[in-house]
């Protein structure tokens, strides 16, 4: 092995630190290079910064429609129409009519910027073209305005009714927005409640499907007898009997009768939502409401309008009971139960507890024909009741039967509830079971299940008992000692379904 000399071994010893000096010269280098382009990239950007700090100003406005040599556009901006020049690097096909766009400098359109989500909201009354409809906006001023395309494009197209995004000015609406009209106001819907559903009325369900389904069923027949189905049914009686439930319940027989598997046919409107402080607001939904279900029954389906509450705003004219409202929306009922002639698959189901208040020129023949009294149930009617609630699905202590037997009769049973002193003197005792409905049936049973909840909780034995059910109705009945108000005594013949002589005076003895 040669040993080097001490010159070689300086010089080695001098090539590897110049060597390490080149290393450092080129990561130098290298981090030199990436801040020279690090630094011209941003002084890049400040100077595309400066030049666009230096392009005026660009304007907005509504694409109307191309010019007959498709070079040129007609553009309503600044509250005036123009026909503008298009910047030929811009496809064509990405202009569509009520679209908003930009223009550049000279007042050349550079730029598609899609729809406007802002503006006025007006309500569609009616279409003429395909792109073309009449408006009304809440002062009820009527105007013409042209359908955007993204409007047309929808698959659902926009229908009288519908409140639309307008652009006044350049005549363009752009969407239909959600708001509470005849969408909310009408539920169209199947009803999931059926005929076994209702306790103790089949006397009144024998009545509706003659009314009702009849027509609907055996058209042929009714059109050889030269007989016209009714075009209006009234459900009255006091409150918590089941009028609401019955309607519910032919239209869902009405589905499984006639095989109508999708879409609606069952208008149910909620009376008091239909009341607006607006002149003529009311009136119009109204009319909405009726259009809708000539729309659908010029479909062949059957249609059900079902209006709950109905004293709420049908109110007899000139009474004084409620505002002046009544004067033009009784009418506007009146009007649209007659247009209902000429169809033959539409009919109004009114359902109300105090029916003494409608306007009689809608309870006579040849509107609401049917008349169908939902009272009270006396003591099978509320064994037909329990027989829906307590049923052996559900944990008992025996036999439902008994159960229901020993409910009904406790019930039933002759406990004084209030003394009613009518104007000849004589003086009348109302028990408890006068005041006997079917959904307080069904709250007492709720409340019998929550006591057998707590007692299985606490130890006793699991299921619903004769004890729990007694102590349900005697929590029933002392809450409802209150009501009605005893400040006003014919409150008390009301709500027991008695128009007998005139009540001046109620005592509790309950």
């Amino acid at each position: 092995m040669t040993i080097p000399t001490p010159e070689e071994a300086q010089h080695t010893a001098e090539v590897r630190r110049l060597k390490g000096r080149l290393r450092e010269f080129a990561d130098r280098n290298t981090k030199l290079a990436e801040l020279l382009k690090a630094s011209r990239d941003k002084l890049a950007l400040l100077y595309e910064e400066m030049e666009g700090l230096k392009t005026p100003p660009s304007t907005y406005g509504v694409f109307l429609e191309y010019a007959e040599n498709q070079r040129a556009a007609e553009i309503f901006t600044g509250n005036r129409q123009m026909r503008l020049m298009v910047d030929p690097a811009m496809e064509k096909e990405s202009l569509k009519p009520g679209m908003k766009v930009r223009l550049g400098e000279g007042s050349v359109v550079v730029e598609a910027c899609g729809y406007t989500e802002e503006g006025t909201l007006a309500t569609l009354t009616e279409r003429f073209d395909e792109d073309r409809a009449l408006i009304a906006n809440q002062a009820g001023e009527e105007q013409v305005i042209r359908l955007a395309a993204a409007l047309l494009k929808q698959e659902r197209k926009p229908r009288p009714g519908d409140t639309l995004l307008v652009d006044l000015k350049s005549g363009y609406a752009f969407e239909v927005i959600p708001k509470t009209e005849v969408s909310r106001l009408a539920l169209e819907d199947v009803p999931n409640v059926t005929y076994a559903d209702v306790g103790g009325l089949n006397e009144q369900i024998e009545q509706i499907k003659d009314a009702v389904e009849l027509p609907f069923a055996h058209p042929e027949l009714f059109k050889d007898y030269q007989l016209s189905p009714p075009k209006g049914v009234l459900l009255y009686g006091p409150p918590g009997c089941g009028k609401t439930m019955i309607a519910k319940a032919v239209a869902h027989s009405l589905a499984e009768r006639l095989g109508v598997q999708k879409g609606s046919y069952f208008l149910n409107v909620k009376g008091p939502e239909l009341l607006n402080k607006y002149v003529g607001e009311t009136e119009r939904q109204i009319r909405l409401i009726f259009e809708r279900a000539r729309e659908l029954a010029a479909e062949g389906r059957p249609v059900i309008v079902f209006f709950d509450e109905m004293e709420s705003i049908f109110r007899t004219r000139g009474s004084g009971v409620s505002s002046d409202v009544e004067t033009t929306v009784v009418p506007q009922l009146l009007a649209e139960l007659d247009g209902v002639e000429s169809l033959s698959n539409v009919i109004v189901i009114g359902a109300t507890n105090r029916e003494e208040l409608i306007d009689p020129a809608i309870l006579r023949p040849g509107r609401l024909d049917v008349k169908i009294r939902v009272s009270r149930p006396g003591k099978d009617q509320a064994k037909d009741i329990f027989t829906r609630y307590l049923t052996s699905n559900i944990p008992l202590a025996t036999r439902p039967e008994v159960l229901i037997q020993e409910a009904t009769d406790y019930l039933f049973e002759d406990k004084q509830f209030v003394e009613l002193t009518l104007q000849d003197g004589t003086k009348e005792t109302l028990h408890y079971r006068d005041f006997v409905s079917g959904a307080m049936i069904a709250n007492i049973v709720g409340r019998a299940k929550k006591f057998a909840i707590k007692d299985q909780l606490e130890g006793g034995q699991p299921g619903i008992s004769q004890d729990h059910l007694i102590k349900a109705i005697d929590t029933e009945n002392r809450e409802n000692e209150d009501l009605p108000n005893t400040s006003n005594p014919d409150e008390w013949a009301r709500i027991t379904g008695r128009h007998g002589g005139k009540v001046i005076a109620a005592k509790i003895v309950g």
